[in-house]
């Protein structure tokens, strides 16, 4: 991988942090729960304790599946039923049910949803990152912000 390739999945990230990749998917992969780190890397952003991709949607629904053995859409719909605290940059959260140390987030799926005034509430504000996170306990969770 060269500097212009690390530096293309940086900018990305940062991308879609400012809601301006709302056609993309963005996984975030703790360390513990990752293979081979070195090649996911390659493809992303490495970040304090694992890697961010930030993919087209379909392929990163597809990635998401490969690296977790779940849905996309599926593990969405779970953790949209329990509301939780989901970092800004998507790498880390607060686990509703934390009661010690064994709380951190294996993985987050995330996509950016652009700015709509029709719809009103929080999409009226400005674009709105949705984002899902899997607790090593096994809790998932959801949280949605305005960018």
């Amino acid at each position: 991988m060269t500097d212009a390739d690390a530096d293309d999945g940086s900018a990305l990230y940062d991308a879609f942090l400012r809601g301006e990749r709302t056609e993309d998917i963005l996984i975030y992969l703790h360390e513990e729960g990752v293979g081979s780190m070195e090649k996911l890397v390659d493809l992303g952003t490495r970040v304090e304790d694992g890697v961010v991709l930030v993919l087209p949607a379909e392929d990163g629904k597809s990635a998401f599946e490969s690296a977790t053995g779940l849905g996309a859409m599926d593990f969405a719909g779970q953790a949209m039923q329990t509301d939780g605290d989901i970092a800004d940059d998507c790498t880390s959260g607060t686990c509703p049910d934390a009661d010690g140390d064994d709380h951190y987030v294996k993985f987050v799926f995330a996509f950016a949803e652009a700015q709509n005034e029709e719809v009103g509430g929080l999409y009226a504000e400005g674009d709105v990152i949705h984002a899902y996170a899997a607790c090593a306990c096994g809790t998932t969770y959801s949280d949605k912000w305005v960018v």
